[in-house]
C-alpha cells in the first residue's frame, strides 16, 4: 500500500524548525515543566548556549550521549547536541552500568551529558566523554538578547543527527543512524495524517524522552506547531490525571501502559478533561478494550500508529480525520510503501486478508546500524525495510500487527530482546542454561519469564536469580519469574526449544 500526496512544510532539520519557531513567535511559551516556563526565543537561546560549549568540546561531526531524566534540560539538549553538529545518543538512565557500558563503547561520545540523579552510575563507565552535569533546569538561560537571527546553524540535512539503540536479537543493542532529512520528514509526515492547531496545542510528554516515541510525537510534535510541551518528570496516574486538567492538555501521546493505568485510577473518571482533542498511541499494541473504554469515558478515540527505531520512527497512523478502525495500526505515512510479503519468500507479495511480514520503503528509513554492515544488508534489502513484525491490509488499505518474526517482548511499550536476558543468566556461575520468552500481562501488555537448568550439584533459588538479573539490567527487563528446573527442552537438533517454554 502507498499513501502519496504533497507534505507539509519540511524544514531542513529540527534546528531549522526551533529557529523559526523563535522567529515567528519569540514570546510564545514552549516549554513547561513544574513551576518552569520557558518561550521560543529563551528556548533557542538555552540551546545555542549548551551548543557552543559542545562545539568548544569538538563536538561537530562526532557524538554526544545524553543519559537524563525528563526535564526541561533534557529538551534543550537534544537540541543542543544538533546544533552543536553532533549525533545525540540519548541513554536510559534507567540502565545498569553494564547495559550503559556497551552503548558508550560503541558509540564513543566526545562528550556525555548526565542529571546529576545518576552521577554515580556515570563514574564508573568508561568512554563519556568530557562529563557535563545537568540539574533538571541548568542549561536554561534567561538572555535579554533579542535578535531572532540564529547565530549558529550546524546541521545540514544529509548529516547525521540520532543515534538510537534499540534491542538486538544477539543479545546487544544495536545503533540505529538516523539523518537530519529522515526525522525531519518524518515529523511532516506525521503532521499530513495528524495535524496539529499553530500556536493552540499543549501536549503532555510523560513518555520518557530517551525513547523515539516521545522525541518525535511529544518534542518534535510541540515545535513544529509552535506550541506548549508540558514534560512530566515520570509517569504517575495522579500526576498525570492532574496536569491534563491544571494545563488544559490537548494532545496526549503515550502508551497503552499509561492508558490503561489511567482508566484504572479511581480519580479519572470524574477528571475534566473538556480540552482533549487527540490522543496517540504506539510503542506497543493497544488492546481494543481499553481503547473502548477510553473513548466512552473521555469521549476522545485514541489514534494507533505503528514503526520502529528503524523507521525514523513512525511508518503508518490511524488518520485524524476519516476511517478510524479499533484493532489497525492505521494506514501508511504519505510517501511511504507498505508491503505484507511472504515469510518464506519475500519477492513474493501478498494481497489484502493475507499475513506475512511487513516491509516499508520511505524517505524517513534509517540510514544503517552503526559498525554492523552484515546486520545492516539483512534488514535493508533493495531499499526496503524488513521489519521482522507479521501482519495483513484489509481491503480498506488498514494494516493490522498480528505477530513478531523476531523473538522480542514488548514490556510497557519498551522493547525488550529474551536473548539478551539470557546472556546475562549465562553468566552466573550455577547456571548451565537458561531461556527467556515474553509471556501475555494484562498490564504492561508482555513480560517476561525466564527457565533455567542448574549445573550438577548446584543450589539456588528463583529470588537470587532475580536479584543477579535486577543487577545487570534495567527494570522493566528483569524476569518476573524463573522457573529452575533439571533440563530444558530441545529439539531435534539439540537447540534449545522456546516454543514448547510458550505451551
Amino acid at each position: 500500500m502507498t499513501n502519496s500526496g504533497p507534505l507539509p512544510h519540511v524544514y531542513e532539520t529540527v534546528i531549522h524548525m526551533l529557529v523559526t519557531a523563535a522567529q515567528d513567535h519569540p514570546d510564545q511559551v514552549a516549554i513547561t515543566c513544574g513551576d518552569v516556563h520557558l518561550t521560543y526565543l529563551e528556548y533557542l537561546n538555552s540551546v545555542e548556549q549548551l551548543a557552543h560549549k559542545l562545539l568548544g568540546l569538538g563536538s561537530k561531526g562526532e557524538r554526544v550521549a545524553l543519559i537524563m531524566e525528563n526535564s526541561i534540560d533534557m529538551a534543550i539538549a537534544m537540541f543542543s547536541v544538533h546544533a552543536g553538529g553532533a549525533q545525540v545518543v540519548p541513554i536510559n538512565p534507567l540502565y545498569t552500568a553494564r547495559e550503559a557500558t556497551y552503548i558508550l563503547k560503541d558509540s564513543m561520545p566526545v562528550a556525555t551529558i548526565y542529571h546529576r540523579s545518576v552521577g554515580e552510575l556515570i563514574e564508573t563507565l568508561p568512554n563519556t566523554g568530557t562529563k557535563v552535569v545537568s540539574g533538571g533546569t541548568t542549561f536554561l538561560k534567561r538572555s535579554t538578547n533579542t535578535d531572532r537571527e540564529p547565530r549558529t546553524i550546524i546541521p545540514i540535512a544529509e548529516d547525521l543527527a540520532t543515534l538510537q539503540y534499540t534491542g538486538g536479537t544477539t543479545g546487544y543493542p544495536k545503533g540505529v543512524n538516523l539523518s537530519h532529512a529522515q526525522v525531519s520528514i518524518n515529523i511532516s509526515q506525521r503532521e499530513a495524517i495528524l495535524p496539529t492547531k499553530n500556536q493552540s496545542e499543549t501536549i503532555v510528554c510523560v513518555m520518557p524522552l530517551f525513547h523515539v516515541f516521545a522525541v518525535s510525537m511529544c518534542l518534535h510534535l510541540a515545535c513544529y506547531c509552535r506550541s506548549r510541551l508540558v514534560i512530566l518528570p515520570r509517569y504517575h496516574p495522579k500526576e498525570l490525571c492532574d496536569a491534563l486538567q491544571r494545563e488544559k492538555i490537548t494532545i496526549l501521546p503515550a502508551g497503552p501502559t499509561i492508558f490503561a493505568g489511567l482508566l484504572d485510577f479511581e480519580e479519572f473518571e470524574e477528571a475534566d478533561l473538556e480540552h482533549l482533542s487527540k490522543c496517540y498511541s504506539g510503542s506497543a499494541p493497544l488492546p481494543e478494550e481499553t481503547l473502548r473504554q477510553w473513548q466512552s469515558i473521555t469521549g476522545c478515540f485514541i489514534l494507533e500508529g505503528y514503526g520502529q527505531t528503524e523507521a525514523g520512527p513512525v511508518l503508518t497512523y490511524n488518520p485524524e480525520t476519516g476511517i478510524k478502525k479499533s484493532g489497525s495500526v492505521g494506514v501508511p505515512l504519505r510517501g511511504t510503501e507498505v508491503e505484507i510479503v511472504d515469510i518464506a519468500d519475500y519477492t513474493k507479495i501478498l494481497p489484502p486478508g493475507k499475513t506475512g511480514e511487513i516491509r516499508a520503503r520511505g524517505p524517513q528509513i534509517m540510514s544503517g546500524y552503526r559498525n554492523l554492515p552484515e546486520e545492516t544488508a539483512s534488514t535493508i534489502r533493495d531499499g526496503w525495510l524488513y521489519t521482522g513484525d507479521i501482519g495483513e491490509f484489509d481491503e480498506d488499505g488498514y494494516l493490522y500487527i498480528r505477530d513478531r518474526k523476531k523473538d522480542m517482548a514488548i514490556v510497557g511499550g519498551y522493547n525488550v530482546f529474551p536473548r539478551e536476558i539470557d546472556e546475562v543468566l549465562y553468566t552466573h556461575p550455577m547456571i548451565a542454561e537458561a531461556a527467556t520468552i515474553g509471556i501475555p500481562d494484562t498490564y504492561y501488555g508482555e513480560v517476561t519469564k525466564a527457565w533455567v537448568a542448574l549445573k550438577p550439584g548446584m543450589t539456588c533459588s528463583e529470588q537470587e536469580l532475580i536479584t543477579f538479573c535486577s543487577n545487570n539490567l534495567a527494570k522493566y527487563k528483569v524476569p518476573t519469574a524463573i522457573v529452575i528446573t533439571t533440563a530444558l527442552p530441545k529439539t531435534t537438533i539439540g537447540k534449545i526449544d522456546k516454543k514448547a517454554l510458550r505451551t
